[in-house]
């Protein structure tokens, strides 16, 4: 299982949030380039960085400063927050960024995940966050009618490989990762499932590992102190399955 540290960029500043709520960001690290350094310094490979300014204006908002932060890291990046059509999945992969999440786009326009898929394969992930099983959009602040397993199926039907599966209600809370959903999506899909979420512990990470997860986004507990960076990366590589 690969471990994914988080970047989140607001107005330029790396901060996290706490279930998804804009009014609690708070300032995490001295700049994003300095979290990433220090990731890299602990082993990591992939790094996950959020636009959340762009995923609440369906826009490319801080895109170059994430593509500078990426290419300097020297580590694989993955990208989600305000992609929102091919232009902008352009712009990211011919920049050194290794895979795109679309998140609201797989909610409202299918046929640009297709199209998107068909272009890039692999380089393309799926992001479906969710709040008591269903499934949020537009930076978590609007509803849909769909069913998270239900919309991981119709991603899996359209060909993407990847999806990132949080669940708001647990996300920046150190709970734990919401295991019982993530084993029901385990089991419905054959997409390799990355957990996000509340993860705050070793023990969260092991038993993500027994789950038979893709990969964990770890954020808020790596920057708090709860999670060691290096010992969850060396733990989940030991555990593969």
């Amino acid at each position: 299982m690969i471990i994914l540290p988080a970047i989140d960029i607001k107005d330029g500043n790396c901060v996290r949030l706490v279930k998804g709520d804009y009014s609690t960001a708070h300032k995490v690290a001295e700049s994003p380039y300095i979290a990433a350094q220090r990731f890299a310094d602990s082993g990591a490979s992939w790094i996950h960085m959020v636009d959340l300014d762009g995923a609440k204006d369906a826009a490319l908002v801080n895109a170059d400063l994430i593509a500078d932060v990426a290419k300097s890291s020297g580590l694989k990046v993955e990208v989600g927050g305000g992609i929102r059509d091919m232009r902008s999945v352009e712009y990211y992969l011919s920049r050194g960024v290794s895979r795109v999440i679309l998140g609201s786009a797989a909610v409202k326009n299918q046929s640009f995940v297709i199209e998107a898929v068909k272009s890039y394969g692999e380089s393309i992930v799926v992001g479906i966050d969710a709040r008591d099983g269903m499934v949020r959009a537009e930076g978590w602040l609007d509803n849909s009618e769909i069913n998270y397993i239900e919309l991981a199926k119709r991603m899996e039907d359209v060909g993407v490989r990847t999806i990132v599966f949080t669940d708001i209600e647990q996300d920046g809370t150190l709970g734990g990762p919401n295991l019982n959903q993530l084993d029901a999506l385990v089991h419905e899909v054959s997409c390799n499932i990355i957990a996000s979420g509340g993860i705050a512990v070793i023990k969260d990470i092991i038993n993500l590992c027994e789950l038979g997860v893709y990969g964990a986004i770890c954020g808020k507990s790596i920057y708090s102190g709860s999670l060691d960076l290096k010992q969850a990366i060396e733990v989940s590589g030991k555990l593969e399955v």
